[in-house]
């Protein structure tokens, strides 16, 4: 069925329930599986820091990308898989997509939380809802646990 599935992890809450929730789709049809985390590329982080670059900065978020692909990793090891990992940098969908074909992956598992307004929907978008529409194969989107 699904030979190559790719998990695209953030570290979130939506995240982790997509991790958690999909392993025994994995397990099920025996797939290999790889695990990415996408770092923003300069441009966005220049964005956010006002359009100044602070060499600091990436250090920090390249250690911070590096824990959340660590934490993935460890969950999805620890449920029993056999698991690649990458950091990948630069806009999540265009990256994601571009990893999945390199792959050959035949399904992309991401974690969604429903935004509450319109305007938090169209002012920080949506990754799997974007990816929905430019990945070389299916996206199997996990919905956020209510807390």
């Amino acid at each position: 069925m699904y030979k190559t599935i790719l998990f695209a992890y953030n570290g979130s809450q939506e995240g982790q329930d997509a991790l958690t929730d999909t392993k025994e789709l994995a397990l099920w049809s025996g797939s290999q599986v790889w695990l990415v985390a996408v770092k923003p590329g300069f441009d966005a982080v220049a964005f956010a820091g006002g359009g100044i670059y602070n060499p600091g900065w990436d250090a920090a978020e390249k250690k911070l990308f590096q824990n959340i692909l660590d934490e993935g990793l460890q969950k999805l090891s620890d449920a029993g898989f056999v698991v690649r990992g990458e950091i990948l940098e630069g806009n999540p969908v265009e990256e994601i997509s571009k990893f999945a074909k390199g792959i050959s992956a035949d399904l992309i598992v991401v974690g969604h939380r429903h935004l509450e307004s319109r305007v938090a929907r169209w002012w920080s978008g949506s990754i799997s809802s974007a990816l929905v529409e430019q990945a070389p194969c299916s996206v199997f989107c996990v919905i956020a646990k209510q807390v």
